[in-house]
């Protein structure tokens, strides 16, 4: 019986080794796409309803920076 040995792909080390050197940016782009997912996919209309006063609120307070 041969034991397999596991190739990591240089493509999946080089991300892991962006993520390290990028965390916040990291979290900042999943945490992105884990709402984008979720209005795309399971969000219901009372859901997007309270998101869309959120958004509001986000889009006054960031314009109050200004």
């Amino acid at each position: 019986m041969q034991t397999e040995t596991k190739q990591t792909n240089p493509q999946t080390e080089a991300n892991k080794r962006w993520q390290q050197k990028n965390k916040e940016k990291a979290k900042y782009l999943h945490s992105r796409s884990a709402a984008r997912s979720f209005i795309k996919n399971h969000a219901t209309s009372e859901d997007l309803q309270e998101l869309q006063q959120l958004i509001q609120q986000r889009i006054d307070f960031l314009n109050s920076q200004l």
